[in-house]
């Protein structure tokens, strides 16, 4: 079994219509489920399609810099390899330990970047365009500014350095994130013991929601992805009823033009306000 599953991955690098594949059926799946059970009752500027036809834009942008990127992942990966350098070596790791090291460091450099992000302004001139989304669904969760996205493959490439990890372990966790951000940003109703229990171990919904509430200290917190580890162990964890929650930025932006293409794209190279 592990040979099967270190075989796919291995290879899915080389097959960018599955990993797109998994990316548009996590998006399309929870359309439909927060169609269901909507969390929120969410007020589009027109409607859902074009909310999501903006977002989508900066999907694609943020596709099409990883898809670059992902030649650095490779040969970082197997430079790794082949100088035994990193902590899955060092620790002289079997298969499923590689995976778990490698996992739980991704997911540390994707809190970690998140951090950076909302503490340094500079970078946070090009993350404050995914808060801006007054209507967070499911096609928010890849709504990355160029600059964001870039800043995000910049730390994911130091972990994988310091991890040493392979390529398939590297395909495992992006699948994870894939999946993780479409359900997390989804606009959905699950059972409120269902979604504390998650939250002990994943990111759940409710608790990526807080991270998206229009005020600080709130917007501050629950920088996770897919694990709520580094939230709870590192005191960035915070709750906040799902009645109260509303989306936006009390700053830096109008939140009537969330949804203004261009102007998103030009915000960070204009001084914040």
């Amino acid at each position: 079994m592990w040979n099967q599953i270190i075989n796919y991955f291995s290879a899915l690098e080389q097959h960018p219509v599955q990993r797109f594949a998994f990316l548009v059926g996590g998006i399309l799946f929870f359309w439909i489920i927060e169609g269901a059970i909507p969390l929120l009752a969410l007020h589009y500027k027109k409607n859902k399609l074009r909310h999501a036809s903006v977002n989508f834009v900066f999907t694609v942008i943020h596709i099409i810099i990883h898809t670059f990127l992902a030649v650095l992942i490779v040969l970082l990966s197997d430079w790794g390899r082949n100088n035994s350098f990193g902590l899955v070596y060092w620790f002289r790791a079997n298969i499923l330990f590689t995976i778990t090291i490698a996992v739980l460091a991704l997911d540390f450099s994707s809190w970690l970047v998140h951090l950076v992000m909302h503490k340094v302004r500079v970078l946070w001139g090009f993350h404050l365009i995914h808060h801006t989304d007054n209507n967070v669904d499911v096609t928010t969760g890849l709504r990355h500014h160029p600059g964001d996205s870039f800043l995000r493959g910049v730390f994911f490439l130091l972990l994988i350095f310091v991890s040493g990890a392979p390529v398939y372990a590297v395909m495992i966790y992006q699948t994870l994130l894939i999946l993780s951000t479409a359900f997390t940003h989804a606009n959905i109703r699950l059972p409120g013991k269902l979604d504390i229990a998650l939250s002990y171990f994943l990111v759940s919904p409710n608790m990526h929601k807080v991270h998206h509430h229009w005020k600080q200290p709130f917007t501050d917190s629950n920088y996770g992805a897919v694990f709520s580890i580094w939230d709870r162990l590192l005191g960035t964890f915070k709750k906040l009823d799902t009645k109260e929650i509303r989306y936006g930025l009390d700053r830096y932006y109008p939140n009537e033009k969330d949804e203004d293409l261009i102007s998103l794209l030009k915000k960070p190279f204009q001084k914040l306000e």
